[in-house]
């Protein structure tokens, strides 16, 4: 074990010297020399989705290439950072390491063994004392506006759930998702389009929390159907090759529904 931390060391050390060449301004690449932290985080995102991907499609040399890009991100903001005089990468490292530490003491500390619900809540609880501590006023000032919707969505109502803001079951979820899609034909019928959009949040909002209580992560959900979408739509086409444009929507269901059987 000794040495392969030795390995990673020098793995990581390497990285970093390659980053600060890079941002160098004496011979550094005029790209990276120019980014900063607005515009290196949209690639940060994009770097975790494709890690996302390569583990849904079970590619492990795919997935050891992504986890690169995503751990160069890293790299790349502590850098950034470090020219500022705020932080560097070993002290991202170092939070990082502290807090786990932190948040384990049943593995790192004197506290007794705990099963994966025991900690799930313990771990909550810690993140709580952890807001309070950097004063936060409400449950929800640290879910962050960048994720993608329907992911904030879930960790709201986590949040909001904690306190006993909830539905008792999911049968209650399924009632207000009726609720909400009937306001939403409301104001399809209103023809208003402000109203239409509100109405259509809220759907998307409570099937996030539908998808809570049947503890279902709905990105990983609606990637599965997308893929889904995916090998349906290409058997149409492959059915149908140069009269993909020409043919009826009846031919094209048939083929759906054929594809669908297999």
């Amino acid at each position: 074990m000794k040495g392969e931390n030795q390995d990673a060391a020098r793995a990581i050390l390497a990285l970093i010297d390659v980053m600060a060449r890079l941002r160098s301004p004496d011979g550094g690449c005029p790209w990276d020399l120019e980014q900063n932290f607005r515009t290196i985080a949209p690639y940060t995102i994009e770097e975790a989705y494709e890690v996302a991907d390569a583990i849904e499609r079970g590619d492990m040399a795919g997935l050891r290439d992504e986890l690169g890009d995503l751990l160069f991100q890293t790299v790349f903001h502590a850098r950034m950072a470090e020219e500022d005089g705020l932080f560097d990468f070993a002290d991202v490292a170092r939070a990082i390491a502290d807090k786990m530490i932190r948040r384990h003491p049943h593995v790192f500390g004197g506290a007794d063994t705990r099963d994966a619900d025991q900690q799930t809540a313990a771990w909550e609880d810690q993140k709580v004392e952890e807001r309070a501590a950097k004063g936060h006023q409400s449950l929800l000032d640290d879910v962050p506006a960048g994720l993608p919707g329907l992911t904030r969505a879930v960790k709201l109502q986590k949040r909001a759930a904690r306190v006993g803001f909830d539905w008792p079951q999911a049968k209650d979820v399924l009632a207000k998702i009726n609720e909400e899609t009937a306001e939403l034909a409301e104001a399809m019928d209103a023809k208003n389009a402000d109203k239409i959009e509100e109405e259509f949040g809220d759907v998307l909002f409570v099937l996030a929390n539908l998808s809570r209580h049947l503890k279902v992560d709905p990105e990983t959900a609606l990637r599965r159907t997308n893929e889904k979408f995916i090998r349906r739509f290409r058997h149409i086409e492959e059915s149908l090759g140069e009269r993909l444009a020409e043919a009826g929507l009846d031919e094209m269901e048939a083929l759906w529904t054929e594809a669908k059987q297999r």
